[in-house]
């Protein structure tokens, strides 16, 4: 509790000092029923502060004013012109009262509660003491240092401008009756609050990598790991990543990188390679970064992934980093991995390293989308010390499901690993039970025990009108007004007409899996219905960039139409910024971060009911769910029918219900699709696997 100071107090108010003759000495009797009593601390010496009191107000007769008691620091009575008053000794602390006075003592408050003082007596017609002010008054409580007892016999000690009186003033009857019969405070009712979460132990989790957010991103994966990992941070755990250190990464958002580690010898194909592991922050997260000093160039080639030999760039990886761990002296509580370029980390950990005595790690492995499995032959088995091919042949481990001469790295992890999960509860059961599973639902039968979707997250410290910096205005629910700066500012940089028609666009990756020939309907049928189209991204395929390339010409001239062929993360934000609606008519979509974005940005998405679509937006129009839910509109035909469906219910709404429309931007604006929720399912499930 920290001191108080002692407010000043008017000349009427202070009493007249003591007189020097007058020794405070106690009388025997009393002495005697406080002796062992531990004496108060003085204002301004070291000890605990007094209680304050809570002054009561004591009813008097009919007619009377309400009579105050004076503050606890305040030991002499004070009386109008003309009277006197005596000094009452206080009682010590714990001495007893005489059984007459204990009988009109109020009852003891509560624990923790004030303790009631009353006033000393006084006249029924005298002016009363002003009582000292309650927790927020303008004066405040001061402790005073206490007023030593005196005898029985001592002289009354005349106030201020007060002469001295032979008999103290007496008590009207009806006042002492209300002061006795005044019933003690009620005790406060406790507030509910809701009981605290179990304490739990910090977990030491290592994420191993093909891909980190924004130093190393190709889709959407790279975002995933790094808002997982801030959110795993943001909970107490301690978190690491190591990656494969690419040439073409965005070095200038990693501070402070050096090389920890120069002498890690990676077994590779009977021999070794000799890397070295560098360290450094990236926004914030731990990263470890394996370069390989081999001719085999592995990671120095420009780009992320479009090799030949990409399964064995990563089968490389997937051992220096299990190497790394084992020659650092580091045992994870969970290695997380995630996908085909990371899935044969499970069966090193579990066929290698445990048998060398790592065996506190268990592994969750994370499939980002199931199209992708690592399938090929029994040669990278040798090149990463597996060398036991009869055994991993087998149906039940690492054999592909249909080409029984092939392994499938997909397939080792789902079969190693502690926990698999996938990016949507939707697109989990899609995969398990509806064919988008391509081959491996017999496997995830098999260990449906231990298999589930979270839907992905995303990160608002990056994701967030509120506070974005690659935005010409940031905005709110309740300012959502300003998002229409940010609709004149995309169309000033993209050089389209400023007019009142609705954006309609598509940022992400041109692939098959997005729904290619349904964006291409989604262009022309916006012009069609007076809308404007923005396009951004780019495909690994050159077939299908330069079939883009070829509309960017045809539209080249048409001040409603804008297509970037590339990625540009600034123009990213602002495109979600600005625009009104986006498109994701995906074939399958395992969960899609695209309409997670646009709808914290107020952009209503137009989706098809596939995967982790289904399992984020609502349909405005057709749902069972409340009016404040639905956030979006949604179409199930993969054709153009089903498309304009959907894209001209939202474009309509916009022109003709104005209104309805903006609701319908707050309710997306206000969903929560934060790592919150998925951080917590990640916990729940480290901690399940941890007692396996």
């Amino acid at each position: 509790m920290s001191k108080k100071t002692r407010s000043p107090k008017s000349p009427d108010q202070a009493p007249s000092p003591r007189p020097a003759e007058t020794p405070a000495v106690k009388p025997e009797g009393e002495a005697a029923a406080t002796a062992g009593q531990p004496a108060a601390s003085p204002a301004g010496r070291a000890g605990s502060e007094p209680p304050r009191s809570t002054p009561k107000t004591v009813t008097g007769a009919p007619g009377s004013k309400p009579v105050a008691p004076p503050p606890a620091a305040r030991s002499v009575g004070k009386v109008a012109a003309g009277r006197s008053a005596a000094v009452a000794a206080p009682p010590a602390t714990g001495a007893a009262l005489p059984a007459s006075d204990a009988a009109d003592q109020p009852a003891p408050s509560a624990p923790g509660a004030h303790p009631v003082m009353l006033a000393a007596p006084v006249d029924a017609g005298a002016a009363h003491p002003i009582a000292a002010s309650a927790p927020g008054a303008d004066e405040p409580v001061t402790p005073v240092e206490p007023v030593a007892a005196m005898p029985a016999e001592a002289p009354s000690l005349p106030l201020a401008d007060a002469p001295p009186s032979a008999e103290p003033p007496t008590v009207e009857p009806a006042v002492a009756a209300a002061t006795a019969a005044q019933p003690s405070e009620p005790e406060p009712e406790p507030e509910w609050a809701p009981p605290p979460p179990p304490a739990r132990d910090s977990l030491f989790i290592v994420h191993i990598s093909p891909e980190l957010a924004p130093v190393a991103k190709v889709g959407g994966l790279g975002d995933v790991v790094f808002g997982l990992c801030r959110e795993m941070e943001l909970r107490g755990n301690h978190v690491e990543i190591i990656l494969p250190k690419y040439d073409c990464m965005r070095y200038d958002h990693i501070w402070g990188l050096q090389c920890t580690f120069d002498d890690l010898w990676v077994p590779w194909y009977g021999g070794a390679i000799h890397c070295s592991v560098y360290f450094g922050f990236v926004h914030g997260r731990k990263c470890f970064f394996i370069e390989p000093h081999s001719a085999d160039n592995f990671f120095n080639r420009g780009v992320v992934y479009g090799f030949n030999d990409d399964i064995w760039r990563f089968a490389f990886f997937s051992r220096a980093a299990m190497e790394f761990l084992w020659k650092s002296g580091k045992h994870p509580d969970v290695i997380h991995c995630h996908d085909w370029q990371t899935a044969l980390v499970p069966v090193l950990l579990y066929e290698v390293y445990q048998r060398m005595g790592m065996t506190h790690p268990r592994a969750c492995f994370t499939i980002h989308n199931f199209k992708h499995q690592g399938v090929t032959g029994a040669d990278v088995l040798s090149a990463t010390g597996l060398n036991r091919p009869d055994y991993y042949f087998h149906y039940d481990r690492l054999r592909d499901n249909h080409n029984p001469q092939a392994i499938n790295l997909m397939k080792g992890g789902i079969v190693y690993s502690n926990f698999v999960t996938t990016v949507s509860p939707r697109y989990a059961a899609e995969a398990k039970d509806q064919g988008q599973g391509f081959g491996l639902e017999p496997t995830l039968h098999i260990h449906h025990a231990k298999y589930g979707g979270v839907v992905n997250g995303v990160d608002y410290e990056v994701w967030n009108p509120e506070v974005d910096p690659l935005i010409s205005a940031n905005y709110s629910v309740a300012t959502l007004e300003r998002k229409y700066d940010n609709k004149r500012a995309l169309r000033a940089r993209l050089l389209i007409a400023d007019n009142e028609k609705p954006i309609v666009a598509f940022v992400g990756r041109l692939d098959p899996q997005k729904g290619i020939e349904l964006i291409r309907h989604a262009l022309f049928y916006t012009l069609a219905q007076g809308g404007q189209f923005i396009l951004l991204g780019s495909s690994p395929d050159s077939s299908i960039n330069a079939y883009f390339w070829g509309l960017k010409h045809q539209f080249n001239d048409n001040p409603d139409v804008h297509l970037e062929i590339g990625y540009n993360e600034e123009l990213a934000h602002l495109i979600y910024a600005g625009a009104d609606i986006t498109v994701v008519p995906s074939r399958f979509e395992p969960c899609g971060l695209i309409q997670l974005i646009a709808m914290r940005y107020g952009t209503i998405p137009v989706v098809r009911e596939i995967g982790g679509l289904a399992d984020t937006v609502i349909d405005k129009d057709f749902s069972h769910r409340p009016l404040h839910e639905r956030n979006g509109y949604v179409f199930r035909d993969y054709d153009e029918a089903g498309l304009e469906s959907a894209l001209g219910r939202a474009i309509a709404c916009y022109y003709q219900y104005p209104e309805h429309f903006r609701e319908l931007m707050k309710n997306a604006m206000r969903c929560d699709y934060s790592w919150n929720h998925p951080g917590q399912d990640y916990l729940n499930i480290y901690d399940l696997i941890r007692e396996r």
